[in-house]
């Protein structure tokens, strides 16, 4: 009967091109682009190899590396404290009233700014037609 033995020396280490990429991951798709900048600096072949291994693993078009948690799903998570949690969802719902009546008088002075230039258009155009058949 055989045993397989690990030796703890080799047996958790990960390659090097592993440790690399997971550190330019935490570093984000700056850290990419600037690795591939240099590879096209000092030698064009390692640069071209890093920007077609980038398209490929979808680093460079995906939000991935440098991803945002939605606002929405941190604001509707429970803390466990229910006053905090009665607060927390008045203070938004009270936002949430006085963006609305932002938004609400935003519209309303674009109404008023449009109603001013078109009534100053029709002033315009009528003393324009003023002028011409009195001329």
């Amino acid at each position: 009967m055989t045993t397989v033995t690990t030796d703890p020396t080799y047996g958790n280490r990960s390659n090097w091109f592993a440790r690399t990429e997971s550190w330019m991951d935490a570093r984000g798709k700056g850290a990419w682009i600037a690795a591939m900048v240099l590879g096209f600096i000092f030698f064009w072949p390692v640069g071209l190899a890093l920007l077609a291994y980038m398209t490929w693993s979808k680093r460079m078009f995906s939000s991935k590396s440098c991803s945002r948690k939605s606002s929405r799903s941190m604001m509707s998570r429970s803390t466990g404290n229910s006053a905090f949690d009665a607060y927390k969802a008045d203070t938004l719902r009270r936002l949430e009233e006085e963006q609305g009546n932002f938004e609400a008088f935003l519209e309303r002075l674009r109404e008023a700014k449009d109603k001013a230039e078109f009534d100053q258009f029709m002033n315009d155009r009528a003393k324009q037609d003023d002028t011409a058949t009195g001329a």
